[in-house]
């Protein structure tokens, strides 16, 4: 096994369980909040404040000046002149690229294929699910009415979306945009697992 497997997921599609079944099954970690602890310990910024900032739009419009200084390297002065967002979104990314350098895992949403879009072994991929069905879930996992589990779905997909279409030069949810997407929904959590794992053996066969 070595491929690293990156899900951008839909709120309530299952996406992070998938990521879980999928990493148990070929014996790899699985990363999703754990990057943030990661993240904020390898960029000495507080755990809270990375999570404040978790797969949140910023607010401000200082994009090209941050992927400059992606590009050419750090330089103290606009690195200081940063807003926070930006400078945990690349303490995000240095982990994301850290991490798939250490060998085959599974990474939950941020960016992450993006992130590693200039590597060969990565498998991007993005579950979704019927409306009813996330409702559904929402509503079971945090004992929601119906109507608050559809507004909390709706806000978190707007969050992911603004977030991913900001910092990354592709489309959150659009086909063209990953290698495979998967409705959830229509085969439920194991049997799309069970499709995605027939996927990942014959990538790692055509790539190996």
């Amino acid at each position: 096994m070595n491929t690293v497997i990156t899900i951008g997921r839909q709120f309530g599609s299952a996406g992070r369980e998938i990521g879980e079944k999928l990493a148990e099954y070929f014996g790899i970690k699985c990363y999703d909040k754990e990057l943030l602890t990661r993240a904020a310990k390898e960029s000495g910024f507080c755990e809270e404040m990375i999570q404040n900032h978790d797969e949140r739009p910023t607010n401000s419009f200082l994009y090209n000046l941050v992927m400059d200084t992606y590009s050419f390297g750090y330089n103290a002065s606009s690195f200081v002149d940063m807003p926070i967002s930006h400078k945990v979104f690349l303490a995000q990314f240095d982990t994301i690229k850290k991490i798939a350098s250490e060998g085959p895992c599974v990474i939950v949403g941020r960016c992450a294929d993006y992130a590693l879009a200039d590597r060969k072994n990565v498998l991007n991929l993005f579950i979704y699910a019927d409306e009813d069905s996330k409702v559904k879930r929402i509503m079971e996992k945090y004992s929601l009415t119906e109507q608050k589990a559809r507004d909390m779905i709706n806000k978190k997909d707007k969050q992911r979306q603004s977030y991913y279409n900001y910092y990354s030069t592709k489309k959150w949810g659009r086909a063209d945009s990953y290698d495979l997407c998967i409705n959830s929904s229509v085969l439920g959590v194991d049997g799309t697992v069970k499709l995605i794992t027939q996927y990942i053996e014959d990538f790692e066969k055509k790539t190996n």
